[in-house]
């Protein structure tokens, strides 16, 4: 695959089963991890938020074999570049990054799979460009994150705010050190919902050592209030572009749980979408991150749909972009 990984160097091929990856981008590199055959059907994994591609270690050794998974650390997150001072995170940024991803690698068509945050990337890019996805996976999110309209401006105004507060605090306040116990006690408490073992696994990529101890790799402004949001209707249109078959997978104590509150019944009419366009929607025992601390449960509902819905069918090449692109 060294010609079709275009861009992508420190790959280690004679150890296969996992490889470095790093891929050029204006503002610096993406970096991520490679397991798979040379030649396998393409796979996308893409993380949650304050996650990297570690949150896949676990679940990729039990997937098929035959496909080749590239999970990526989206910017800010991981080893790879946090974007350019005063710039915002946002979801078209990172639909973009996908974007700039798969052009790097010369895939034309590929599946994904997303957890959480990714999420919404991944079903943006699936709906915009519904001739490059084969089929989608989504581990315990919803595909899209919805607002009451009338709650739109709420979360630019106090983006906006918390930027300009960002950009005003010196490089001291912004750094912070601990040590790799205070950090793994940093992220335990951030995310009571991994397991020490997942939370090890994520600080591989997480951490960097400083002078005094380690410091978090991710770029803290990813913290800042999103400001660009869409609606319901937004999403439900968005929603009707997507042609791929998708396997959504909600984790009984996971995304509802801990994000949805009040906004329960909007998430109802998202859910309704995807079994009214005859996706697979399943529920299972578990938590938030329930495909890093037990991939078991987790890994044959995905085999079982990449078998099916990818790995059965012959591979297609993705059609030329049309203007409504």
């Amino acid at each position: 695959m060294l010609q079709a990984l275009k861009g992508v160097r420190h790959l280690n091929i004679s150890a296969m089963k996992r490889a470095e990856l790093s891929i050029p981008v204006p503002w610096g590199q993406l970096r991520g991890r490679v397991w798979g055959p040379d030649d396998g059907r393409p796979v996308l994994c893409l993380h949650g938020w304050s996650d990297n591609c570690g949150t896949f270690n676990t679940l990729i050794p039990l997937l098929p074999k035959e496909c080749r998974y590239v999970a990526v650390d989206l910017a800010g997150h991981g080893l790879s570049s946090h974007r350019p001072p005063g710039v915002f995170y946002t979801p078209p940024t990172y639909v973009m990054d996908i974007r700039r991803v798969v052009d790097s690698l010369q895939w034309s068509r590929f599946s994904i799979i997303a957890h959480s945050m990714g999420e919404c990337s991944s079903a943006v890019f699936s709906s915009l460009y519904p001739e490059m996805v084969e089929a989608v996976v989504l581990l315990d999110s919803y595909g899209f994150f919805p607002i009451d309209q009338k709650k739109m401006y709420q979360p630019m105004r106090q983006g906006m705010d918390e930027m300009l507060q960002f950009d005003k605090q010196t490089a001291e306040e912004k750094k912070r050190v601990y040590t790799y116990e205070g950090a793994v006690e940093r992220l335990s408490a951030a995310n009571p919902s991994l397991s020490e073992q997942s939370v090890r696994i994520l600080l591989e990529r997480g951490l960097v050592q400083v002078e005094g101890g380690v410091a978090f790799t991710r770029d803290f402004r990813i913290n800042l209030k999103n400001i660009i949001r869409m609606t319901l209707e937004q999403s439900l249109q968005l929603h009707s572009g997507i042609k791929a078959p998708m396997l959504v997978i909600l984790a009984e104590d996971g995304f509802e749980k801990l994000f949805v509150g009040e906004d329960k019944n909007v998430f109802s009419t998202i859910i309704q979408a995807y079994k009214d366009r005859n996706h697979k929607v399943v529920k299972i025992p578990g938590d938030h991150h329930i495909h890093l601390n037990n991939p078991e449960v987790v890994a044959p509902l995905v085999s079982d749909f990449l078998m099916t819905k990818v790995l059965t069918q012959p591979a297609k090449q993705a059609k030329e972009q049309t203007s409504k692109m």
